[in-house]
């Protein structure tokens, strides 16, 4: 540590025993940690999240420290390399607390240095390969296999051992395993996609049979591809967190990671033999992936559009804000106790109840601010998944569908409001929009018509039935 005059040291290997009491420190000796994860896609997301799981996982079992790969920007190696791989998380409840993470040992570049990728990919201590690169990443069709016609795709199929996406990496990482005789590592994706693993296995084995058909089928039989749910608000890093860090662990760092403390990681119980004990640092394994992800589109996606439209509607900014509003509170609470619950199939390791309570914490949180503006946007394509599934299965069932009709007349009122202050719609459905918004004149009847003849949002069998218009056509009455 310096003075309070001098400039505070670097975090790095050197310096991060000497800071300030209560940072929690890497409970492990870095040098005796071996490399097993690779990592495609360090950014926020990873570090707040995989990383720690494998940080406390290093305290007993010193297999799995990670070797971080960029496949586009050196940003985070610039910011990580000066420091050892080392980071700040800040967690974020009533209470912050702050954590060195030591977790990551590396960071490569691929563009920059592909030889070195694919030696940590062929090491036979590499046995998991994990992936955070946005769906995006994924070079998926809209149909879901591979789409042969991406660019990098195109590349890759061109220059398969000059690969540039994430899958042509994969596949050159296994062919050489193959060709040296040892087992495929595991691949474990960690986007919000829902069937992940299985999505990027049918698209990894169809880029490998365009090279060799012994490969794709040996990747088919003995690959591990695990389906997961990821789950962790994690704001952007901004200078008001690094200069909250340095002041908390009396040390400079030049990318420190902010989440909430609830975190989530469920993972396909599907994992080879020789794979990390994730399950002893709280990673929730399971042959019911999609009971988890279908449990948090649902409870958690669902009610926050509800909070968002609907706060907004009342004044509020911020997620905080809406759930600190006793009527809005209340109105999240009955939604998943009376009406979303019902439709669910608790998952093994999940209780519903008490994962709802979870939810209503999570948005009580006063350090993340979450503002509903953010979740407001793309709603025609949120609300079919986050809601309209719900609400069809509670009609069909012969249950009320009172409340769950005020997300969706919200969502009206809330374009509508947008449109006639001539303030810019985001949603794939913009322009439409924006016409329904500013042709609206309060008249229910007239106003819930124009938005449910949009058949790319609202299924012909729920506009047909004159329950779901009249409970939509109340709550937006309602809601004037």
């Amino acid at each position: 540590m310096t003075d309070t005059l001098s400039k505070p040291l670097r975090l790095n290997t050197v310096s991060y025993p000497a800071a300030l009491p209560g940072v929690a420190l890497p409970a492990y000796d870095r040098d005796k940690v071996q490399i097993g994860v690779v990592h495609f896609g360090p950014g926020a997301f990873h570090r707040a999240h995989q990383a720690f799981y494998f940080d406390q996982l290093l305290a007993t079992d010193p297999r799995w420290g990670i070797c971080a790969v960029s496949l586009k920007s050196p940003g985070v190696r610039d910011a990580l390399a000066p420091q050892d791989g080392l980071y700040t998380l800040a967690q974020l409840d009533a209470e912050t607390t702050f954590r060195v993470v030591g977790a990551i040992r590396e960071v490569l570049v691929a563009p920059e240095d592909p030889p070195s990728v694919f030696a940590r990919l062929a090491a036979p201590t590499t046995r998991i390969v994990t992936l955070t690169v946005t769906e995006k990443g994924y070079t998926l069709s809209a149909e879901g296999g591979l789409d042969e016609s991406h660019p990098d795709i195109v590349h890759d199929l061109a220059n398969p051992r000059e690969p540039v996406s994430a899958v042509g990496y994969l596949v050159e990482g296994l062919r050489r395993r193959h060709a040296a005789g040892l087992a495929p590592y595991a691949v474990v994706a960690c986007d919000n996609l829902a069937d992940n693993g299985w999505r990027l296995k049918s698209a990894v084995v169809a880029f490998a049979a365009k090279q060799d058909a012994d490969l794709a089928a040996w990747i088919d039989a003995e690959g591990s591809f695990p389906r997961t749910m990821v789950d962790s608000i994690t704001p952007a890093t901004d200078d008001a967190l690094r200069a909250r860090v340095q002041t908390a662990t009396g040390l400079e760092d030049a990318w420190p990671i902010q989440r909430e403390a609830f975190t989530q990681w469920v993972v396909e119980d599907v994992l080879p033999a020789d794979a990390p004990d994730l399950a002893s640092v709280g990673v929730i394994l399971t042959d019911d992936v999609r009971g988890f992800e279908r449990a948090k589109l649902r409870l958690l996606n669902g009610v926050h559009s509800t909070l968002a439209y609907a706060g907004i509607l009342r004044g509020h900014e911020t997620v905080f804000e809406a759930v600190s509003d006793p009527a809005l509170e209340a109105l999240g609470r009955e939604l998943m106790a009376k009406d979303i619950i019902p439709t669910l199939t608790p998952p093994r390791g999940l209780d519903l109840a008490e994962y709802a309570d979870a939810i209503i914490a999570r948005f009580r949180n006063p350090e993340i601010r979450h503002l509903l503006s953010q979740i407001a946007w793309d709603g025609s394509a949120k609300l079919p998944f986050r809601v309209l599934g719900t609400l069809t299965e509670t009609l069909d069932a012969g249950r009320s569908i009172e409340r769950l009709a005020i997300p969706l007349a919200a969502w009206m009122r809330f374009i509508a409001l947008r449109a006639k202050a001539g303030e810019a719609i985001t949603d794939p459905l913009a322009a439409k929009l924006t016409e329904i918004g500013a042709a609206a004149t309060g008249d229910a009847k007239a106003d819930v018509a124009a938005f449910l003849a949009l058949d790319s949002v609202f299924p012909a069998k729920l506009t047909s039935n004159p329950t779901f218009v009249e409970a939509i056509e109340k709550a937006y009455a309602d809601l004037a």
